[in-house]
Protein backbone atom coordinates (compact mmCIF):
# COMPACT_ATOMS: atom_id res chain seq x y z
CA UNK A 1 0.00 0.00 0.00
CA UNK A 2 1.27 3.49 -0.85
CA UNK A 3 0.29 6.93 0.40
CA UNK A 4 1.64 10.27 -0.79
CA UNK A 5 1.01 11.75 2.64
CA UNK A 6 1.51 9.57 5.73
CA UNK A 7 -0.37 12.17 7.82
CA UNK A 8 -3.65 10.93 6.30
CA UNK A 9 -3.03 7.65 8.11
CA UNK A 10 -1.38 8.91 11.31
CA UNK A 11 -4.10 11.46 12.12
CA UNK A 12 -6.80 8.81 11.73
CA UNK A 13 -4.90 6.29 13.87
CA UNK A 14 -4.44 8.89 16.60
CA UNK A 15 -8.23 9.12 16.77
CA UNK A 16 -8.39 5.50 18.01
CA UNK A 17 -5.17 5.47 20.04
CA UNK A 18 -6.42 4.88 23.58
CA UNK A 19 -4.82 1.43 24.01
CA UNK A 20 -1.32 0.33 23.07
CA UNK A 21 -2.27 -2.48 20.69
CA UNK A 22 -4.53 -2.58 17.65
CA UNK A 23 -5.73 -5.26 15.25
CA UNK A 24 -5.32 -4.47 11.55
CA UNK A 25 -7.48 -6.10 8.90
CA UNK A 26 -6.75 -5.49 5.23
CA UNK A 27 -9.23 -6.48 2.52
CA UNK A 28 -9.72 -5.36 -1.07
CA UNK A 29 -11.96 -2.52 0.18
CA UNK A 30 -9.29 -1.02 2.44
CA UNK A 31 -7.69 -1.12 5.87
CA UNK A 32 -9.52 -1.35 9.19
CA UNK A 33 -7.68 -0.69 12.46
CA UNK A 34 -9.52 -1.83 15.61
CA UNK A 35 -8.79 -0.95 19.24
CA UNK A 36 -10.72 -2.37 22.19
CA UNK A 37 -10.84 -1.89 25.93
CA UNK A 38 -12.36 -4.00 28.72
CA UNK A 39 -14.82 -5.70 26.35
CA UNK A 40 -16.98 -2.57 26.67
CA UNK A 41 -15.76 -0.30 23.92
CA UNK A 42 -14.45 -0.83 20.40
CA UNK A 43 -13.06 1.77 18.02
CA UNK A 44 -12.60 1.19 14.29
CA UNK A 45 -10.72 3.45 11.89
CA UNK A 46 -11.56 2.76 8.23
CA UNK A 47 -9.16 3.84 5.51
CA UNK A 48 -10.75 3.02 2.16
CA UNK A 49 -8.58 1.60 -0.61
CA UNK A 50 -9.31 4.72 -2.72
CA UNK A 51 -7.44 6.91 -0.21
CA UNK A 52 -4.21 5.06 -1.05
CA UNK A 53 -2.35 5.77 -4.28
CA UNK A 54 -1.70 2.02 -4.52
CA UNK A 55 -3.43 -0.73 -2.53
CA UNK A 56 -3.34 -4.47 -3.13
CA UNK A 57 -4.11 -7.47 -0.93
CA UNK A 58 -3.14 -10.90 -2.27
CA UNK A 59 -5.50 -12.85 0.00
CA UNK A 60 -9.18 -12.32 0.78
CA UNK A 61 -8.23 -10.74 4.09
CA UNK A 62 -5.02 -10.24 6.06
CA UNK A 63 -5.13 -9.77 9.83
CA UNK A 64 -2.45 -9.02 12.43
CA UNK A 65 -2.01 -7.34 15.80
CA UNK A 66 0.49 -4.52 16.19
CA UNK A 67 1.66 -1.92 18.69
CA UNK A 68 -0.24 1.21 17.72
CA UNK A 69 2.17 3.39 19.72
CA UNK A 70 5.16 2.08 17.75
CA UNK A 71 3.30 2.41 14.44
CA UNK A 72 2.45 6.05 15.19
CA UNK A 73 6.02 6.78 16.26
CA UNK A 74 7.26 5.39 12.93
CA UNK A 75 4.68 7.24 10.83
CA UNK A 76 5.69 10.53 12.44
CA UNK A 77 9.44 9.84 12.39
CA UNK A 78 10.00 13.01 10.34
CA UNK A 79 7.94 15.04 12.80
CA UNK A 80 4.21 15.64 13.09
CA UNK A 81 4.09 19.06 11.45
CA UNK A 82 5.85 19.07 8.12
CA UNK A 83 6.70 22.30 6.31
CA UNK A 84 4.16 23.64 3.80
CA UNK A 85 4.56 21.85 0.50
CA UNK A 86 6.36 18.88 2.00
CA UNK A 87 4.85 15.59 3.05
CA UNK A 88 6.08 12.18 4.10
CA UNK A 89 5.42 9.51 1.47
CA UNK A 90 4.65 6.04 2.81
CA UNK A 91 4.85 2.51 1.45
CA UNK A 92 3.62 -0.38 3.63
CA UNK A 93 4.29 -4.06 3.03
CA UNK A 94 3.25 -7.16 4.95
CA UNK A 95 4.36 -10.57 3.67
CA UNK A 96 2.06 -12.63 5.82
CA UNK A 97 1.70 -14.46 9.12
CA UNK A 98 4.73 -14.08 11.39
CA UNK A 99 6.38 -11.41 9.26
CA UNK A 100 6.92 -7.82 10.42
CA UNK A 101 5.04 -4.86 8.97
CA UNK A 102 7.52 -2.94 6.80
CA UNK A 103 7.24 0.82 6.46
CA UNK A 104 9.23 2.81 3.92
CA UNK A 105 8.97 6.54 4.68
CA UNK A 106 10.46 9.16 2.40
CA UNK A 107 10.65 12.92 2.85
CA UNK A 108 12.91 15.33 1.00
CA UNK A 109 14.99 12.49 -0.48
CA UNK A 110 15.62 10.83 2.91
CA UNK A 111 14.26 7.29 3.24
CA UNK A 112 13.67 5.57 6.58
CA UNK A 113 12.80 1.88 6.79
CA UNK A 114 10.91 0.62 9.86
CA UNK A 115 10.20 -3.00 10.73
CA UNK A 116 7.42 -3.48 13.29
CA UNK A 117 6.86 -6.91 14.78
CA UNK A 118 3.36 -8.27 14.35
CA UNK A 119 1.51 -10.60 16.70
CA UNK A 120 -1.25 -13.17 16.61
CA UNK A 121 -4.52 -11.20 16.50
CA UNK A 122 -7.00 -11.58 19.35
CA UNK A 123 -10.59 -12.41 18.56
CA UNK A 124 -12.44 -9.13 18.19
CA UNK A 125 -15.69 -8.30 19.94
CA UNK A 126 -18.78 -8.63 17.79
CA UNK A 127 -21.21 -5.94 18.88
CA UNK A 128 -23.70 -7.34 16.33
CA UNK A 129 -24.67 -3.76 15.58
CA UNK A 130 -26.35 -3.75 12.19
CA UNK A 131 -28.39 -0.99 10.60
CA UNK A 132 -31.57 -3.09 10.58
CA UNK A 133 -31.55 -3.19 14.40
CA UNK A 134 -31.08 0.56 14.83
CA UNK A 135 -33.94 2.10 16.85
CA UNK A 136 -32.82 5.73 16.89
CA UNK A 137 -30.41 7.65 14.67
CA UNK A 138 -29.32 11.28 14.67
CA UNK A 139 -26.71 13.00 12.47
CA UNK A 140 -25.20 16.12 14.00
CA UNK A 141 -22.61 18.60 12.84
CA UNK A 142 -19.60 17.81 15.02
CA UNK A 143 -19.21 21.35 16.34
CA UNK A 144 -22.47 20.89 18.28
CA UNK A 145 -21.18 17.81 20.05
CA UNK A 146 -17.71 19.32 20.57
CA UNK A 147 -19.26 22.22 22.49
CA UNK A 148 -21.35 19.77 24.53
CA UNK A 149 -18.38 17.62 25.47
CA UNK A 150 -16.41 20.72 26.44
CA UNK A 151 -19.20 21.74 28.81
CA UNK A 152 -19.88 18.28 30.27
CA UNK A 153 -19.32 17.79 33.96
CA UNK A 154 -16.45 15.29 33.91
CA UNK A 155 -16.93 14.57 37.63
CA UNK A 156 -19.99 12.59 36.52
CA UNK A 157 -19.30 8.87 36.12
CA UNK A 158 -21.87 8.50 33.37
CA UNK A 159 -23.29 10.34 30.40
CA UNK A 160 -27.00 9.76 30.00
CA UNK A 161 -28.32 9.97 26.44
CA UNK A 162 -32.03 10.38 25.76
CA UNK A 163 -33.31 10.04 22.19
CA UNK A 164 -36.99 10.43 21.49
CA UNK A 165 -39.47 11.19 18.69
CA UNK A 166 -41.00 13.70 21.14
CA UNK A 167 -39.48 16.36 23.40
CA UNK A 168 -36.67 16.57 24.54
CA UNK A 169 -35.72 14.80 21.21
CA UNK A 170 -32.00 14.55 22.01
CA UNK A 171 -30.71 15.18 25.52
CA UNK A 172 -27.31 14.72 27.15
CA UNK A 173 -27.29 14.54 30.96
CA UNK A 174 -24.55 14.34 33.58
CA UNK A 175 -24.74 13.74 37.33
CA UNK A 176 -21.60 15.23 38.88
CA UNK A 177 -20.49 16.74 42.16
CA UNK A 178 -22.21 20.02 41.35
CA UNK A 179 -25.54 18.30 40.63
CA UNK A 180 -27.20 17.16 37.43
CA UNK A 181 -27.05 19.05 34.16
CA UNK A 182 -29.02 18.58 30.93
CA UNK A 183 -28.26 19.76 27.41
CA UNK A 184 -31.10 19.55 24.87
CA UNK A 185 -30.98 19.69 21.07
CA UNK A 186 -34.28 20.49 19.33
CA UNK A 187 -34.93 18.41 16.22
CA UNK A 188 -35.05 21.57 14.06
CA UNK A 189 -31.67 22.79 15.34
CA UNK A 190 -29.24 24.07 12.67
CA UNK A 191 -26.75 21.50 13.96
CA UNK A 192 -29.14 18.58 13.31
CA UNK A 193 -28.62 17.10 9.84
CA UNK A 194 -30.91 14.09 10.22
CA UNK A 195 -33.34 12.89 12.87
CA UNK A 196 -34.81 9.37 12.76
CA UNK A 197 -36.11 8.37 16.18
CA UNK A 198 -38.80 5.73 16.51
CA UNK A 199 -39.02 5.30 20.29
CA UNK A 200 -37.96 7.01 23.50
CA UNK A 201 -34.73 5.59 24.87
CA UNK A 202 -32.64 6.61 27.84
CA UNK A 203 -29.29 4.91 28.36
CA UNK A 204 -26.23 5.63 30.44
CA UNK A 205 -22.63 5.16 29.31
CA UNK A 206 -19.49 5.42 31.40
CA UNK A 207 -17.79 8.73 30.61
CA UNK A 208 -14.40 7.01 30.98
CA UNK A 209 -15.34 4.80 28.00
CA UNK A 210 -16.60 7.68 25.87
CA UNK A 211 -13.66 9.97 26.58
CA UNK A 212 -11.33 8.40 23.95
CA UNK A 213 -13.88 9.15 21.21
CA UNK A 214 -13.33 12.90 21.70
CA UNK A 215 -10.08 12.47 19.71
CA UNK A 216 -12.12 11.45 16.68
CA UNK A 217 -14.73 14.12 17.42
CA UNK A 218 -12.03 16.82 17.28
CA UNK A 219 -11.11 15.78 13.71
CA UNK A 220 -14.60 15.16 12.38
CA UNK A 221 -17.11 17.32 10.53
CA UNK A 222 -20.22 15.19 11.19
CA UNK A 223 -21.19 12.51 13.67
CA UNK A 224 -23.88 9.85 13.39
CA UNK A 225 -25.28 8.73 16.77
CA UNK A 226 -27.19 5.46 16.71
CA UNK A 227 -28.65 3.12 19.33
CA UNK A 228 -30.17 -0.34 19.04
CA UNK A 229 -32.89 -1.96 21.17
CA UNK A 230 -30.34 -3.14 23.76
CA UNK A 231 -29.01 0.39 24.20
CA UNK A 232 -25.67 -0.25 22.48
CA UNK A 233 -24.28 3.01 21.17
CA UNK A 234 -22.60 3.63 17.82
CA UNK A 235 -20.77 6.91 17.24
CA UNK A 236 -19.65 7.22 13.64
CA UNK A 237 -17.39 10.16 12.88
CA UNK A 238 -16.95 11.46 9.34
CA UNK A 239 -13.45 12.84 8.93
CA UNK A 240 -12.30 14.83 5.90
CA UNK A 241 -8.53 14.83 5.31
CA UNK A 242 -6.40 17.65 3.88
CA UNK A 243 -7.16 16.49 0.34
CA UNK A 244 -10.91 16.50 0.97
CA UNK A 245 -11.18 12.70 1.06
CA UNK A 246 -13.63 11.16 3.52
CA UNK A 247 -12.71 8.51 6.11
CA UNK A 248 -14.70 7.12 9.02
CA UNK A 249 -13.95 6.33 12.64
CA UNK A 250 -16.58 4.37 14.54
CA UNK A 251 -16.91 3.78 18.26
CA UNK A 252 -19.19 1.13 19.77
CA UNK A 253 -19.98 1.38 23.47
CA UNK A 254 -21.95 -0.86 25.86
CA UNK A 255 -24.61 0.73 28.06
CA UNK A 256 -23.86 0.95 31.76
CA UNK A 257 -25.57 -2.06 33.32
CA UNK A 258 -25.74 -0.49 36.79
CA UNK A 259 -28.56 1.83 35.89
CA UNK A 260 -31.57 0.94 37.99
CA UNK A 261 -35.16 1.79 37.15
CA UNK A 262 -35.32 3.90 40.33
CA UNK A 263 -32.66 6.25 38.97
CA UNK A 264 -34.76 6.93 35.92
Amino acid sequence: ASLDNARHLSSLLRAVHFQDHATCVATASGLRVTVEDAKCIQANAFIQAEIFQEFSVQEESVMFRISLSVLLDCLTIFGTSSLPGTSTALRMCYRGYGYPLMLFLEEGGVVTVCKINTQEPDELLDFDFCSTKVVNKIILQSEGLREAFAELDMTSEVLQITMSPDKPYFRLSTFGNAGSAHLDYPRDSDLMEAFHCTQTQTNRYKISLLKPSTKALALSCKVSIRTDAQGFLSLQYMIRNEDGQICFVEYYCCPDENMSEAEL
